[in-house]
């Protein structure tokens, strides 16, 4: 592992500078404080101001394209994460834009890139239904052609950001015949359209997502990504970009998986408690002195750095799990203030332990459960072959 730094030359070094001072007036107390009040991952004078900096295209872009070189998208990436930037919205509306500029007609092109690089339109995602688990391609929501237009009916669960969104990334069925991976088509559906009803749903961690009603909705054909019935091309880039399965950056100036962005709140959390157990009561004593306490927040650090130093699909899984494990011995070791949330009188560590505590179970959840996450790694990287679920036959 190479933990050499970075040393930036003079014009990266003003753009460092330039970007903490942009955060700096623009992430205040009121937009954390919102955030955390909304559950909505997304500030619309935050994003609308990144789209007027220009800094949303350059990230969206390659280098080769005009976008950030390879440093200043690291420099950019961090200090967003330091400073909380709401991010939820970008991440989904970066992911989505690119399915459009590969699949999507000049025309939808014309009218939705644009205003994605200003910040003016939001792109979500319209994958899981009620009933459908995380196997997505089981979509019940059916398109059914007529004439330029298509008719869609159907629902979609956790589509995160559909209220502050423009657009959403919708799977449908278009052929119920055909074999599950043959019978789905996309479309980038206007949410503006008549017979869209967006439900909001506040999950444990105090985040909001959504569940989304499609009835009759009529959709012009110039909407839609990609072939009929070939969906699952248009579908598999930003699927596996969603699960963290890409390679790792030859020059190490990315993160080596995806959830970095909430597995700083761990880091953050095994931070505070550090600094709690290691500070004099007004006897004198430390908890950090006493040998479990020690040892259980040792192991606790351990694990953590252990999981920001795991790649790709293997990361994935050990921030999730990570967070499960270590978050109750965290709470333990500093008592029942621990359980108090941010900005509650007499919390132990500002709520960040009982933060992380809450958002645990559903880091192994989105995008995917870690069960499946697991057999991709047994299956696609270790080769183990396909599990048997079926019961076997009595002989």
């Amino acid at each position: 592992m190479d933990f050499s730094r970075v040393h930036l030359d003079a014009e990266d070094q003003d753009f460092l500078e330039e970007v903490r001072t942009f955060l700096e007036t623009h992430i205040t107390d009121e937009v954390i404080r919102h955030d955390r009040e909304t559950g909505d991952n997304f500030h619309e004078a935050v994003h609308l101001a990144l789209g007027a900096a220009g800094y949303l295209e350059l990230e969206w872009k390659t280098q080769a394209e005009g976008g950030f070189t390879r440093v200043r998208r690291r420099i950019f990436e961090l200090e967003k994460r330091r400073f909380h930037v709401p991010w939820v919205t970008w991440g989904t509306t970066a992911m989505v834009a690119r399915s459009v500029n590969s699949f999507g007609k000049d025309e939808l092109k014309d009218e939705v890139l644009p205003k994605v690089f200003s910040g003016h339109v939001r792109l979500c995602l319209g994958y899981t239904e009620p009933e459908g688990g995380s196997d997505v391609a089981t979509c019940k929501t059916r398109a059914v052609r007529d004439g330029d237009h298509w008719i869609i009916n159907g629902s979609k669960m956790f589509t995160t950001g559909a209220h502050n969104c423009q657009y959403v990334f919708l799977l449908t069925n278009t052929d119920p015949d055909a074999p599950k991976h043959k019978s789905l088509t996309m479309f980038l559906v206007p949410l503006d359209s008549p017979g869209i009803e967006i439900q909001g749903i506040r999950t444990v961690d105090g985040d909001r997502t959504n569940i989304v009603y499609y009835s009759d909705v009529r959709v012009e054909d110039k909407y839609r990504l990609g072939e009929v019935n070939d969906g699952w091309t248009v579908l598999r880039e930003p699927l596996s970009v969603e699960h963290g399965a890409v390679a790792a950056a030859p020059d190490g100036l990315a993160d080596v998986s995806i959830m970095m962005h909430q597995a700083n709140f761990m880091a953050t959390a095994v931070d505070k408690v550090a600094a709690n157990v290691g500070r004099p009561d007004p006897n004198g004593r430390r908890a950090v002195d006493d040998g479990a306490v020690a040892y259980r927040l040792g192991r606790s650090a351990a694990r953590l750095e252990a999981a920001l130093s795991s790649p790709t699909l293997y990361g994935r899984v050990a921030i999730a799990q990570t967070m499960r494990d270590i978050a109750p011995d965290l709470m333990d070791v500093l008592g029942a203030a621990a359980a108090l949330p941010v900005e509650t009188d007499g919390a132990a560590d500002d709520g960040a332990s009982e933060y992380v505590y809450r958002f645990a179970p559903l880091s192994g959840i989105y995008g995917g459960t870690l069960e499946v996450f697991r057999n991709m790694i047994s299956q696609h990287v270790l080769g183990l072959g396909k599990p048997a679920y079926a019961a076997k036959r009595a002989s």
